[in-house]
């Protein structure tokens, strides 16, 4: 046993100054640590999501039967839910937290058998269009919560996330917002995991493994993904958390992927100090033996981790020429798509001015109509009220509508510079980092070089 590096220190201050105790001390452990972490989309929308109720209650089942050490869940929209599920896992996982988030909430929940010591939620800056109701994301307040746990004199930093979900592969209008998302995640993980012996990631990323996203959030945080990295698997062919044998979903959409696609993920990484191996992955396969339907929409991941701390410290691994340099091509190619959306909402924002100018003008126009019969001299002339109430309401209507989408796609554009400014300074800061390391041959014996980047001003 021996004492956490120096390194833990300010977060070890920060929890105690909060009045949190770490119940085994500021000690790590010394022999191998198992960790159980399960991740679910629970479809949890309240008078639209079928069969919600019974499926809650199977899905308490089940957790109480496993008790995994950390469970991770997603779109649980109602407290109600949440608090159901509280109690029906009070006996097995007696810490739990809420996070709460735009309208209906963020839809993320965490149970735990430790001790919960700390939270923290991020809301992304970007995260869909509040007139496209029917897809429902703007309301969510999609985000990633970040929870603290000590387990066995272990510092495990937890994170639970819901992205953006993707409508239609081929004009996905929201992929520049769910790109900004997976940069603000990896951006929020390597920030605040200062101290961490082991990190993991779970949740619904919306995205398949080879899409920019999920190649953006890996390759800059060094998170690993379970699916790749587990000695063992049991699930659904190549992984697949969304299926065609599930009643819940529409199975004409997911036909062209070969009857499946990945978007739900457990990722890991360990530390200097320790070592961390994904013993075994699995995910639910459709329905459940003896009921008619499944827990959710999505397959459920439950995976082990092995926790083996290091004899002697590690630092850092040092990036190697090749890495670095699919790393500034991985955030040039963002950087790239993030330009996109923004010159889409530079354009929209100078649509809604337009409408709007077109709206004040016609609004003036009816004042000025209305004004005639004050400063007739002549005989009264019947005046059309209703007529001209009705186009007043309506010229009235698309003044502040345009307002309104002029200060959203202000706003949109703000968040979309901002990125793309982090992503440019970044691909500034790699390419110095590239300087200064050896060149490096490949078989054939050709020098392998990153897409150059200008940086600009």
């Amino acid at each position: 046993m021996r004492i956490l590096e120096s390194a833990n220190e300010p977060i070890k201050k920060h929890l105690l100054h909060r009045g949190s105790r770490f119940p085994h001390g500021p000690v790590m452990a010394s022999m191998p640590v198992r960790l159980r972490i399960f991740s679910l989309n629970c479809w949890g929308i309240r008078y639209i999501s079928k069969h919600r109720a019974e499926r809650y209650a199977m899905i308490a089942d089940l957790l109480v039967k496993e008790q995994h050490d950390v469970v991770l869940l997603q779109e649980v929209w109602s407290e109600k839910d949440f608090h159901f599920l509280k109690t029906k896992l009070g006996s097995t996982h007696p810490h739990s937290h809420y996070f709460k988030s735009g309208f209906f909430g963020s839809g993320l929940a965490a149970f735990s058998r430790h001790r919960i010591h700390d939270v923290f939620l991020y809301k992304y800056s970007l995260n869909g269009y509040p007139y496209m109701a029917h897809h429902g994301d703007w309301f969510g307040g999609k985000a990633v919560g970040k929870l603290l746990l000590n387990i066995s004199g272990l510092m495990v930093h937890v994170y639970v996330t819901h992205l953006h979900a993707e409508y239609s592969r081929e004009q996905d209008s929201y992929l520049p917002h769910r790109v900004v998302q997976a940069w603000e995640l990896q951006n929020f993980i390597r920030h605040t995991c200062a101290g961490a012996d082991v990190v993991i990631l779970g949740g619904d990323l919306n995205m398949h493994p080879e899409d920019l996203g999920v190649r953006l959030l890996c390759s800059y945080s060094g998170l690993r993904d379970c699916f790749i990295e587990a000695a063992s698997f049991d699930g659904c062919e190549q992984g697949f958390t969304h299926i065609t044998d599930n009643p819940f979903t529409n199975t004409h959409e997911l036909l062209p992927f070969g009857g499946g696609i990945r978007i739900d993920y457990i990722l890991y990484r360990g530390s200097g100090s320790m070592d961390v191996s994904c013993e075994s992955l699995s995910t639910t396969k459709g329905s459940v033996p003896g009921y008619e339907f499944p827990y959710s929409d999505h397959e459920a991941l439950s995976t082990e981790l092995l926790l083996c701390p290091l004899k002697d410290e590690k630092g850092e691994k040092d990036c190697t020429a090749v890495s670095l340099s699919g790393l500034i091509n991985t955030v040039t190619e963002a950087r790239t798509e993030v330009k996109v959306g923004l010159h889409c909402a530079e354009r929209m924002r100078y649509t809604a001015a337009r409408t709007g100018f077109m709206g004040l003008a016609l609004l003036l126009l009816e004042i000025a109509i209305a004004a005639v019969p004050i400063f007739s001299l002549g005989v009264e002339q019947p005046f059309p009220k209703a007529s001209f109430y009705l186009l007043g309401a309506l010229c009235f209507a698309i003044l502040l509508s345009a307002v309104f989408l002029y200060i959203f796609y202000s706003m949109e554009v703000k968040s979309l510079q901002g990125a793309e400014d982090q992503m440019r300074l970044a691909i500034g800061s790699l390419q110095e980092r590239l300087k200064g390391l050896p060149k490096v041959i490949d078989e054939n014996h050709s020098q392998s070089e990153p897409d150059t980047v200008e940086p600009e001003d």
